[in-house]
């Protein structure tokens, strides 16, 4: 009877767990469209806006400017634009807080101590800002064995990310740059393909010698600039940096969801496979039971006639 208890108190456990498991799909089901939407929302106006701030640049013979009064380091554009020697990288690691999501941070942290170790071969050093409790985590415990620092972490920006946000870690990052703690600007994030999958990718920002487009059918010579380049530069480099940034945000959550979706799914699943295999066991030890309790009366009762 205790093994009986035994399998009966795994069933009931495992049929606990599978609630919780079939409640967070349904919560990632309802999120993550959202958030696709959003995504796909947002990618034409990102795309445009690099465009647009490309073009600007071929249309500026000159970007230095005497004025050295910024509001903020983000705001100044000739340090930001400059092109310089690439001694340290900073790397903003877009993570999750929570975790049951597959191996959705595993595997950004995974590349991101690949990237890491690829940069310190060429002799190059990294400065991380991480966005995510669960990427902070692992990779604070390994920051003294692969040499890299923890620049700044954010961990209330994960799960719902606003261009508020991303201007702040802008800001980090473009005053570490301006400070030339950091020589140049990236992002490894995932990129939202559909519900069932995503890819890692590693995004530059600065230095803009990155950026590739096809301008080939392009006039940069017919764009008009008002009032004048300088100030449209210092407005339109911080906009430029926080909305890559915050694709990337919109399309690590949106990966996120739709990996914890998977892997609710795929749990339930698993605990329905256990449940019948355990409920199989529990029929077979049962009908065990039983057969051995007819077969000690039958065999009591042949006693008893045995003597009399």
């Amino acid at each position: 009877m205790a093994n009986l208890k035994k399998i009966k108190t795994r069933i009931n456990s495992i049929k606990s767990t599978q609630k919780i498991t079939r409640a967070m799909k349904m919560v990632a089901s309802a999120k993550v469209k959202k958030f696709e939407n959003r995504v796909k929302a947002s990618r034409p106006f990102t795309f445009e806006l690099e465009k647009i701030f490309y073009r600007l640049l071929h249309s500026v013979d000159d970007i230095e400017t005497k004025e050295t009064n910024f509001k903020a380091p983000i705001n100044n554009y000739p340090v930001l634009l400059e092109e310089r020697k690439i001694e340290n990288v900073g790397l903003l690691i877009i993570t999750s807080n929570k975790g049951l999501s597959g191996a959705f941070n595993a595997n950004l942290v995974r590349y991101t101590l690949k990237t890491i170790k690829d940069y310190q071969e060429k002799g190059i050093g990294c400065e991380l800002f991480i966005i995510g409790q669960k990427g902070y985590n692992s990779l604070k415990r390994l920051s003294d064995e692969y040499g890299f620092k923890i620049t700044n972490k954010y961990l209330n920006f994960a799960e719902t990310p606003t261009s508020s946000h991303a201007l702040t870690v802008a800001s980090d990052m473009a005053r570490s740059f301006v400070n030339g703690d950091i020589d140049s600007m990236e992002i490894i994030t995932t990129r939202f393909r559909n519900m069932m999958s995503y890819s890692v990718e590693r995004w530059d920002i600065l230095p803009l010698d990155e950026i590739d487009f096809d301008y080939t059918h392009e006039n940069f010579s017919d764009m008009e600039i008002e009032p004048n380049a300088p100030s449209v530069l210092a407005e339109i480099v911080p906009l430029f940096i926080s909305s890559i940034i915050f694709q990337a945000m919109l399309e690590s959550i949106a990966s996120e969801l739709a990996s914890r979706m998977t892997a609710m799914s795929a749990a339930c699943n698993n605990a329905d496979e256990m449940i019948q295999k355990l409920t199989i066991e529990f029929n077979k030890v049962r009908q065990a039971m039983i057969t051995q309790e007819i077969t000690e009366i039958v065999g009591g009762s042949n006693a008893i006639k045995n003597k009399v």
